[in-house]
């Protein structure tokens, strides 16, 4: 008699094999959503395996997020050190060990995965280091490093394959072998002059960091400005910032053609305003941007649609186009920060149990990284005008907040948006040291529906970053707006 799975495997063009280990719950792609879901079902008693390529825990914690933090952190206690004579803290010698640095960076991360491991362990979860596709609905084959190769079935499939850091089809890029942001923060040296294409966060906070160990840096991006989506004031304060920290910019800018290889010397030709340049560096860094790991999976033969930009189709459930097969992540078009990973687990674990959670009107934060840091959540003024809403404007600088002035930390700004018909947040954007920490504060208030007044009155303590936040609503606000 021939099997459920045969008849599945024939009825989408695969080829009937042996039998397949049957799982609960077999996830591909262990991102931070997909290790939530692993540790979380696998602790409800269920037979769950994940299968992982490479890393332990997903990009998060071994080669993106964390690290790049880790890395950023050292790059802001070396500015300390510049400005060192400012603290009464006067240092004779001072030099950056970039061995050092990157030593750091993976002691962190060899201890997170020694974490991961012992909660996969601890719940239950087997962790599969090996190659997976899809050979038919629902089933896995996954090809391990010894050679050998496993079937895999899940009631239910998650896919969190994640994204990977896009290259453009410009003449002589592939061969100058450039930096992504995986290869920047294993950096061993300080670079002599790293040439950064891509205006975007992973570009910025890179860019600041290798200025701040000493490298001569310059940023790239096709835009007029740096972070073009954002308010006026926002890329206004960062082009100060970075001109501040003698990073060179240049924007509008069009790539042509790319030569010699990164690490040793290359050379750049771009246009911009219709004359072409020439720049000359030792290292390029490619920031332009992420592709889906969608290629290669059998996605297809599983049933499993891409939408036009190559991410895998999901409702607002994460219910892809088949059947038991959910896709969380990066890989699903979800905004790409780990944060909103864990939601999405949130999301298909809820559905999973019977519920009917879905993705619909999320408010999401964001923190760029840079040192002021920009955090924001809500909407911005460019986007509340495109919408017609109307709004009430707080903004004080940074210099109204007494912590800042402890801390030598007076730049930026805090400002807010608050609805004309009701006292509600709308949004809110710190560009400021500490600036998520910030808008935590906010955050909460506006997933509890306080009026900004709340906050306005709050008893905060002094002095505190988030005392901030009562100058800035005790602020008089602009006149109502509206496009």
């Amino acid at each position: 008699m021939e099997s459920k799975d045969n008849k599945e495997f024939q009825a989408n063009g695969a080829l009937p094999s042996r039998a397949s280990e049957q799982y609960d719950l077999v996830i591909l792609g262990d991102g931070t959503g997909a290790t939530l879901a692993a540790w979380t079902f696998a602790s409800q008693g269920q037979r769950v395996a994940v299968v992982e390529r490479k890393y332990v825990g997903g990009s998060c914690p071994n080669i993106a997020c964390l690290p790049s933090k880790n890395i950023i952190h050292s790059a802001r206690v070396s500015s300390y050190f510049r400005r060192g004579s400012e603290f009464g803290a006067i240092a004779d010698r001072f030099h950056v060990d970039m061995l050092a640095v990157r030593t750091r960076k993976r002691t962190m991360v060899s201890g997170l995965n020694d974490v991961y491991l012992d909660n996969f362990k601890q719940n239950g979860a087997e962790f599969i280091l090996g190659s997976g596709r899809f050979v038919g609905p629902k089933t896995l084959e996954v090809a391990l490093g010894d050679g050998s190769t496993r079937r895999l079935r899940g009631t239910n499939v998650i896919v969190s394959t994640g994204t990977r850091s896009a290259s453009n089809a410009i003449p002589g890029l592939a061969e100058a072998q450039p930096l992504t942001h995986i290869e920047a923060l294993e950096l061993d040296a300080v670079p002599g002059h790293l040439i950064v294409i891509g205006g975007g966060y992973v570009g910025l906070e890179l860019s600041q960091a290798m200025r701040r160990f000493g490298s001569k840096v310059t940023v790239v991006d096709r835009n007029d400005r740096l972070l073009h989506s954002e308010d006026d004031d926002v890329t206004s304060a960062l082009a100060s910032l970075f001109m501040h920290e003698g990073i060179d910019t240049i924007l509008n800018a069009r790539l042509k053609h790319v030569s010699g290889k990164s690490g040793t010397a290359v050379t750049i030709v771009l246009e911009q305003g219709g004359i072409e340049k020439t720049l000359v560096g030792t290292h390029l860094l490619i920031a332009a941007g992420r592709r889906p790991n969608t290629e290669n999976i059998g996605l297809e033969t599983a049933g499993v649609e891409l939408n036009d930009r190559g991410y895998i189709k999901v409702n607002e459930r994460l219910e892809t186009t088949a059947p038991g097969i959910w896709a969380i992540g990066e890989v699903a078009g979800t905004p790409q920060f780990t944060h909103v990973s864990v939601d999405d687990f949130r999301v298909v674990r809820d559905n999973l149990e019977g519920g009917n959670h879905v993705t619909t009107w999320r408010i999401i934060p964001r923190t760029l990284f840079t040192d002021p840091e920009l955090a924001r959540i809500g909407l911005t003024e460019n986007e509340a005008k495109a919408q017609n809403i109307a709004y009430r404007l707080f903004k004080i600088p940074m210099e109204r907040v007494l912590r800042a002035h402890t801390l030598s930390e007076t730049r930026g700004f805090l400002k807010a948006l608050v609805g004309v018909d009701n006292d509600l947040i709308l949004g809110f954007t710190a560009f400021a040291v500490d600036a998520g920490e910030v808008m935590a504060s906010v955050q909460t208030a506006m997933i509890a529906g306080l009026p900004y007044t709340a906050l306005r009155d709050a008893i905060w303590s002094h002095p505190t970053l988030a005392e901030g936040l009562s100058p800035l609503f005790s602020s008089a606000p602009t006149l109502p707006t509206s496009s």
